[in-house]
């Protein structure tokens, strides 16, 4: 990405150059997928959290509406 037509052009015409170009690619695509992995584990706690959280709240309110002190 980022890189013009031509200089990609010039890189494949090297087969060296190439083999390297996709071990660096594969090596970035695990680093993304594990981020991406890590990022919706942390957005599933969150979630979670917040549904706890939303269940006390109104837990507490509706006890406080039917408290007969």
């Amino acid at each position: 990405m980022g890189q013009c037509h031509s200089a990609s052009a010039a890189s494949t015409s090297r087969g060296d150059d190439h083999e390297e170009e996709e071990e660096v690619r594969f090596e970035e695509d695990e680093e993304t997928s594990s981020m991406k992995k890590r990022c919706l584990s942390m957005a599933k706690e969150q979630r979670s959290r917040f549904y706890i959280l939303r269940r006390c709240v109104i837990m507490l309110l509706c006890w406080q509406k039917y408290d007969k002190h």
